[in-house]
Parts: C-alpha cells; sequence; structure tokens
C-alpha cells in the first residue's frame, strides 16, 4: 500500500552537515539568541558520552535512563528557556557519528516544541532531521538496540510536528512575507503524503505484519521478547518503529477524518490483548483513544464502551506508577478525554451493564449531570464534550498563501458532534 508521492521526501548523505539549520535560511522575526548554541556544558558533555558508549553497547536498561530521567533533569537544570548545544557542536565528543548526531537532534528539536517556541526554520529542519533518519533506518545497516519508549515517542513526536506544523500553516493573518515565501518554496515539508508514505514504509520494510502473524502462531518470539532482540544479537530498531507506526496510521486517519481506514490499519494489533504496545503506557492510551474515537465516529457505540472501559480501568490502577513521569499530565488529560467519550457513548447507547464499577463511580463524579442532559437531548452538551474529547483535526493541504487569512482551524477542532457523525455517515 502506498499514498500518493514521488518520494519519501528526500535522500541523505553519509557526512554530518554543517549548520543544516541553515538550508531554509533565518526567520525575519528571529534574532541572535542569547544563548551560545556551540558552548557545551561538562553535563552535556558527560552525557552524550555515556549516551553514545551505551547505544554503541546496546545496553537498553542504561539508555532507558539517560533517556527517560538524565536528558529531562538536565533540560529543567539547565535549558529551562533555551534550546540544548547545537548537534554541530557535540559530535566531537561522539566520534562525528551521523546516526548518533541525527538522534541527538531529534531530541533537540523535541526540547523545542516542549518548551519553546519553534520558528519556520526549526520547523523546517526538524522535518529534513526526521526524513534522514528514517531513510537511514529504512535503507541503511542501523544495528542498534533502543528502548521501546524512545522508538514509540519518535512515531509520536512526528505525528505531533506534523499535526502542529498544519495549524501553524493555517494562520496566515500572523506570517511575514519571508515566512510566506519559505512555505511556498518548502511545500513538500511536512507533506500529508510523506508523512503517510514514512509510516507506510516503516510497516512494509520492517515486515512487522507478517511478524505479528508468525507470533500468533508461535512462529516468532515479538511479543514475548517485547519486540527486543537480545539473543541475536541483532536490532529492535525497524521492527519496534514498524509495528508503532501501525499506531501512527490509526492516528493519522484519524486526524484526518477517515475512521474506517484508520481501524483498518490497526488491525494487525489486537488491543483486546496484552503486546508490545501495552507496554509502553503513552502508547497503550494513544491506541485506544484512537480506537474508542474511531468506533464512536462509526456509531460503533458497544465496541468503544468495552474499549473505553478497559483503559480506563488500566489507568485507574497504574496512573500512580507514572506521577514522576514527563507524561503524567497528559495521561490525565487523555483520561478525563475518554471519560467525557464514554459519556457520549452510554447516552446514545445505553449499555451499562459492560462498564465496571469503579469506571461507572467515577464516570457518575464526573458527566453524571451532563449525561442527565445528554439523555434528554440537549445538544449543547454533546457539543461540549466532544469539542473537548476530540482530537484537534488537521487540513491536510496548504492554504491559497495569496489570501492573507486565517483558514479556521479551530472550526474543524470543534464541529459539533452531530454534524461530525453526520459526515462520517455519509462518507461511509
Amino acid at each position: 500500500m502506498a499514498y500518493e508521492s514521488s518520494s519519501y521526501g528526500g535522500g541523505y548523505d553519509d557526512s554530518y552537515e554543517e549548520r543544516p539549520e541553515l538550508r531554509y535560511g533565518r526567520d525575519a522575526e528571529q534574532q541572535e539568541p542569547d544563548y551560545d548554541t556551540n558552548f557545551v556544558p561538562d553535563a552535556v558533555q558527560s552525557f552524550v558520552v555515556y549516551l553514545y558508549r551505551y547505544i554503541r553497547e546496546k545496553n537498553v536498561y542504561e539508555i532507558l535512563q539517560m533517556y527517560e530521567l538524565n536528558f529531562q533533569k538536565l533540560s529543567e537544570r539547565m535549558f529551562k528557556q533555551s534550546p540544548w548545544p547545537a548537534a554541530e557542536a557535540i559530535a566531537p565528543y561522539v566520534d562525528n557519528d551521523h546516526v548518533f548526531c541525527l538522534l541527538y537532534r531529534e531530541l533537540w528539536f523535541r526540547h523545542v516544541y516542549a518548551r519553546l517556541t519553534p520558528t519556520i526554520t526549526q520547523r523546517m529542519d526538524s522535518w529534513d532531521n526526521y526524513c534522514s533518519l528514517f531513510q537511514i533506518i529504512l535503507h541503511g545497516n542501523v544495528n542498534m538496540q533502543l528502548p521501546n519508549q524512545w522508538l514509540w515517542d519518535m512515531i509520536d513526536e512526528f505525528i505531533y510536528q506534523f499535526q502542529s506544523f498544519c495549524q501553524y500553516r493555517a494562520k496566515l493573518k500572523t506570517k511575514t512575507e519571508q515566512e510566506l515565501a519559505l512555505l511556498r518554496e518548502y511545500a513538500d515539508v511536512w507533506n500529508v503524503y510523506g508523512v503517510l508514505n514514512y509510516l507506510q514504509a516503516l510497516i512494509e520494510k520492517s515486515n512487522i505484519i507478517q511478524i505479528l502473524e508468525d507470533d500468533k502462531d508461535g512462529g516468532t518470539n515479538f511479543t514475548a521478547q517485547n519486540g527486543y532482540d537480545f539473543q541475536g544479537g541483532g536490532s529492535n530498531v525497524l521492527k519496534v518503529l514498524g509495528y508503532f507506526s501501525i499506531v501512527g496510521l490509526l492516528r493519522v486517519h484519524c486526524l484526518l477524518g477517515d475512521y474506517y481506514c484508520g481501524l483498518k490499519c490497526l488491525l494487525p494489533i489486537d488491543i483486546h490483548q496484552p503486546g508490545v504496545y501495552s507496554n509502553v503506557v503513552g502508547c497503550q492510551i494513544t491506541t485506544v483513544y484512537y480506537y474508542v474515537f474511531a468506533n464512536l465516529m462509526l456509531r460503533r457505540y458497544v465496541e468503544a464502551i468495552k474499549a473505553c472501559n478497559q483503559i480506563l480501568l488500566i489507568i485507574h490502577k497504574t496512573k500512580q506508577d507514572h506521577q514522576a513521569s514527563s507524561q503524567f499530565q497528559q495521561i490525565l488529560k487523555k483520561n478525563e478525554q475518554l471519560y467525557a467519550l464514554l459519556a457520549i457513548c452510554l447516552s446514545l447507547c445505553p449499555q451499562g451493564k459492560l462498564v465496571d464499577e469503579t469506571v461507572n463511580s467515577q464516570l457518575r463524579e464526573k458527566q453524571g449531570e451532563k449525561m442527565l442532559r445528554m439523555q434528554r437531548n440537549d445538544e449543547a452538551v454533546f457539543d461540549e464534550l466532544f469539542s473537548f474529547a476530540c482530537p484537534k483535526f488537521i487540513t491536510p493541504s496548504p492554504p491559497n498563501y495569496d489570501e492573507l487569512v486565517n483558514y479556521n482551524q479551530a472550526t474543524v477542532e470543534v464541529v459539533s458532534f452531530r454534524s461530525a457523525a453526520a459526515a462520517t455517515s455519509f462518507q461511509h
């Protein structure tokens, strides 16, 4: 399966580029920073040296500690309001390793998106970095074992940045002439076909669908080994990225409003059984959230209720274990959105017997009054909960840059529940 596109987004060069951030020029509004991106503090030197060593040694446990704990601690302590040192600055400490520098830049851009406001050149450079990294993984010989958490975050962030770019691009009134010129010239950057094709390419190249089929018959140990290849000494990177890309396709298709195609893409993963996805909490919650939402929009209310009940029970039992995680707030937000979706489903399809008493008690506490109003057909409450619980939909095609008006992305996001359901019914 391929999506309409002439390419995946460009090739890569084995040599690490000098100053790749200058490819798209500088933003007109971007001032010279009040920090030196070429200065590498001792703590960062130590961080990259040890992370590089552990990656070369395939020491997954230590890589995970560096990735989940040390990176967050250093970010909080030293880079709250500034980027990390540039990849060119840390490259000499890691033997100028091209792949490591691409991985470092993936973290660098993720930090910018999380704590700062990315400029247009940073958005475009991040796309280039993902293209280079995915091209090496798809066509090179990447012999690494990376933590599943990092690999999931890579796919998750890739889609988030695509979503963010679509929303950024739609707000034309705030754009300078230089920004509009860049958007016109580099129309292939964060192109929807490029995003879909990378996800599809990772699935096909990894052969993950066949691996999961063989897994069911006992032919492989992919699930039993949680996607890792410790005994064979190989790499888990392509296989696990391919696996998480299945979830990625579900998410992208839901953002585009194609719920049937999204659920079809997810078929290789049985969300009612434990799997690699369920060992990464962010992936598990994201998978079930979009599965529930797609089923709701296709009016498969019973299936949506069952899946919603299942994940809400899991979150209730385990959320305290993730209080120290950087994703804790996101877990809490998804928890509230799932309760809102469950309230909508039960109001349209009263199947209380499918809901565990623990979940039902929380639901009555959170949404009891609104459910009574929805049962009286109060459309305003349906719209309120739907607007809160739905994902931030995107318009994938670029706007007309000659018309300096804001293409109202928010209209897509807060479209009424009734009209959204009617549109889905019309399509399918």
